[in-house]
């Protein structure tokens, strides 16, 4: 099995690049920010890259944002999410589709290195290795807000979930564009889901819909 390792703690990376070349797998690079990750993988197309969710510059959610794009950009790399945190938001982005070839495992919970292969195998064979308390946070993010919804408001997002447009969904629902959009703004107010340049509210809204 050929390996990346992504985490800006050199101890950490050096002893799991260790413990995995002790077990007979190739690390063909350990890394320690996104963009050495990013360059890591388009060189070698490791079986399976270990990520770090807090990495540089800022130590919030590069490396799972790097995660997704990898995801994106090398599909037949398996994606395993190594970290001290569960990070809700983008987790789900990363798991939409299908959660095939990705894992997202809890530093403290790993107790033997003997498991964390096996998961890393399974990812890099396409299969799943998710720890059950990310599970569970993944589970009460996707239900947080929605209960908070009008019946109205629920029906728009329903629609919004069938991929109808602003228009349809007035169509449908014999009310004019204008409180069309009054629903939604209130939607993406109550999902907590805030203007951005990197995110789709739209679709992260539908994905917490189908999450309840």
């Amino acid at each position: 099995m050929r390996i990346v390792i992504a985490d800006d703690a050199a101890i950490l990376r050096e002893g799991l690049a260790h413990l995995l070349t002790a077990r007979g797998h190739e690390v063909v690079a350990a890394v320690g920010d996104p963009q050495a990750l990013r360059a890591a993988v388009a060189e070698h197309r490791p079986d399976v890259a270990v990520v770090d969710i807090r990495m540089p510059p800022t130590h919030t959610d590069e490396g799972l944002r790097t995660a997704i794009e990898l995801r994106r950009d090398h599909p037949d790399v398996g994606i395993l999410l190594f970290s001290q945190y569960v990070e809700t938001r983008y987790a789900t982005d990363l798991l939409a589709g299908s959660p095939a070839g990705v894992g997202y495992l809890l530093k403290e919970r790993v107790g033997d290195i003997d498991d964390f292969v096996d998961a890393l195998h399974r990812v890099a064979s396409g299969g799943t290795a998710l720890d059950p308390e990310v599970v569970g946070h993944l589970l009460n993010a996707g239900r947080r807000g929605v209960s908070a919804l009008t019946p109205r408001e629920r029906d728009v997002l329903g629609l919004m979930a069938e991929g109808r447009t602003n228009a349809a969904i007035a169509k449908t629902l014999v009310v004019s564009d204008r409180a069309v959009e009054k629903h939604i703004a209130n939607i993406f107010l109550k999902l907590d889901l805030p203007p951005s340049g990197d995110d789709h509210r739209r679709v992260l809204a539908v994905l917490r819909y189908l999450g309840t």
